[in-house]
């Protein structure tokens, strides 16, 4: 029960993105990605000044927490650079799926029972729906190639597969003895915010922030680039990854919700029935059985 609270506060965080995302859509995303990730970074700090030692960690573990985090953020961002954003978004929302299905390869003692293909397959279906119902007008005209968007949606599929691998790693580590603390999480945002920037140095033109953006990219930092990630990992450590991974169907009902709010979009069917569907699965797939 810890752990999947751990979980739900960490989707809570996550559901913030997409909508903080609008509102910081003139920024460009590794600029975004390197600020917040960095800001985030911050709250490890505290804990790390108290004891030094809880950001020693092994080599192959801060090369798989460092080139997760950028990886994610760098192959979702570049993505939606080049298809259509529901399209991404619903691709990238494979990696709950790709978490309870992959869990019995990286997690010794786990098997699937038809119960978790059920709840894995009956929340996907949710996910899918709570994006469709979301969409904006603006991804049907968008102006972009068929070629362009094949590569987008493979970079999606990339950024699923990065985070899927991610947090079934960080739990067979844990399993192993040779885990890390939670505080470490600060020191793989550091620096992959540090790569962030420097991609943004790079790649993107340079452009001035405002005293509200920088609130925002705060509220970013703070939250679904920060706090979600320790939350998460805690969720991972502590709790069976397959119910975790089925409650991680949450994120896009919240974020499309979310997202409807700040847009002005009136609630529809299909998200009422993504709810429906997807606290359906996520009641299903934690059953002890």
């Amino acid at each position: 029960m810890k752990a999947n609270l751990y979980a739900l506060a960490a989707i809570c965080l996550w559901a913030s993105l997409a909508a903080l995302g609008v509102l910081l859509k003139h920024v460009p995303p590794f600029l975004l990605t390197g600020i917040s990730l960095g800001l985030g970074s911050v709250l490890a700090w505290p804990f790390v000044f108290k004891n030094p030692r809880q950001w020693r960690v092994a080599p192959g573990t801060l090369f798989l927490g460092v080139s997760s985090l950028f990886g994610y953020h760098f192959f979702l961002f570049i993505a939606l650079r080049m298809a259509p954003a529901v399209e991404v978004n619903l691709i990238n929302y494979l990696w709950p799926l790709l978490i309870v299905v992959l869990a019995p390869l990286y997690v010794p003692g786990i098997r699937l029972r038809a119960v978790h293909f059920m709840a894995a397959a009956l929340g996907f279906a949710g996910a899918a729906l709570a994006i469709w119902g979301g969409r904006v007008s603006t991804d049907a005209s968008a102006n972009l190639t068929s070629s362009a968007a094949g590569w987008g949606y493979l970079l999606a599929l990339a950024a699923a597969i990065v985070w899927a691998n991610y947090s079934l790693q960080t739990k067979r580590v844990a399993l192993s003895g040779k885990g890390f603390s939670t505080t470490a999480i600060g020191l793989f945002g550091l620096l992959a915010g540090l790569l962030s920037l420097v991609c943004h140095w790079v790649l993107e033109p340079p452009v001035q922030l405002t005293g509200h953006d920088w609130l925002l990219l705060l509220a970013m930092g703070l939250g679904p680039l920060g706090a979600a990630f320790f939350l998460w990992d805690k969720a991972l450590k502590l709790g069976d990854v397959r119910h975790v991974g089925i409650l991680s169907y949450l994120t896009p009902l919240a974020s499309t919700v979310l997202l409807m709010q700040v847009t002005g979009r009136a609630l529809s069917w299909s998200v009422a029935l993504a709810a429906a569907l997807i606290i359906g699965a996520a009641l299903l797939g934690t059953r002890r059985n």
